[in-house]
């Protein structure tokens, strides 16, 4: 994959595989391309070249005559629904209840009867310990519980890939387990998640497969024990001695 800004090569050839059920975490320093690369993996950015494929099928695109057309932006939003995205930013909707956030997926892209929604959409909750929270307001939370939320909406499309962008980056740091909790009991059960994070104890922890991504590219890739424990690449080096 390739993917530019003007002039600026963004990322340069990317080539990585997920396996269904492994958790990938990327590392790198800021402007390294890691949150490019996830924008491109679920569409929001077009690449210039390259294919992305989840689960087998094109996102965004529809191929014939060995050739790739983009999809109109409302199929697109419909093959996204499949692949779960947390922004650092939690982007909850600041009119909506804590559950009605949940619901909004299910019940406006997938067409969800509202019986089923809020039975799932309460599910969620529960299972992201704010079942308590359910009638309350964004505002009235703290950001570890916002981000949690967040969590729960992504969950309620049932998606194949999660996507996590820094989701512990805006947090206080007391905050900063409750969310890395969540996304670890999504590990256990198998949730295959592509993880952007600076939490190295967490991805040594969590990941199947960690990437080091310098200057648009994945420099060095393997198990954490291999990457953070015994990296081979000069800049992986350089950036494991500054962060830890």
């Amino acid at each position: 994959m390739h993917k530019s800004f003007g002039e600026v090569e963004v990322l340069r050839s990317i080539d990585l595989t997920v396996n269904r059920g492994d958790v990938v975490c990327l590392l790198g320093a800021s402007g390294s391309g890691k949150s490019t690369l996830l924008r491109c993996i679920n569409h929001l950015e077009r690449v210039d070249s390259g294919d992305v494929l989840v689960d087998g099928e094109y996102v965004g695109y529809t191929a014939r005559n060995d050739k790739l057309y983009e999809l109109p932006e409302n199929v697109v939003a419909k093959n996204r629904r499949e692949i779960g995205m947390v922004f650092q930013s939690f982007g909850l909707f600041p009119h909506m209840s804590v559950l009605d956030n949940v619901m909004a997926g299910p019940l406006l892209v997938k067409q969800q009867g509202r019986a089923a929604a809020e039975k799932t959409a309460v599910a969620l909750l529960e299972r992201v310990g704010l079942g308590e929270k359910a009638d309350g307001w964004p505002s009235q939370l703290s950001g570890g519980q916002q981000q949690r939320v967040a969590i729960a909406r992504a969950l309620a499309m049932e998606p194949k890939l999660m996507l996590f962008d820094e989701p512990t980056s805006a947090l206080d740091p007391e905050l900063v387990g409750e969310v890395l909790d969540v996304i670890k009991s999504l590990a256990d059960v198998g949730m295959t998640m592509l993880i952007v994070t600076h939490e190295i104890g967490f991805a040594d922890r969590v990941a199947d497969v960690v990437a080091l991504m310098h200057d648009g590219q994945i420099i060095e890739t393997g198990s954490p024990s291999d990457v953070l424990h015994n990296p081979h690449h000069a800049r992986t080096k350089q950036f494991l001695s500054q962060v830890l």
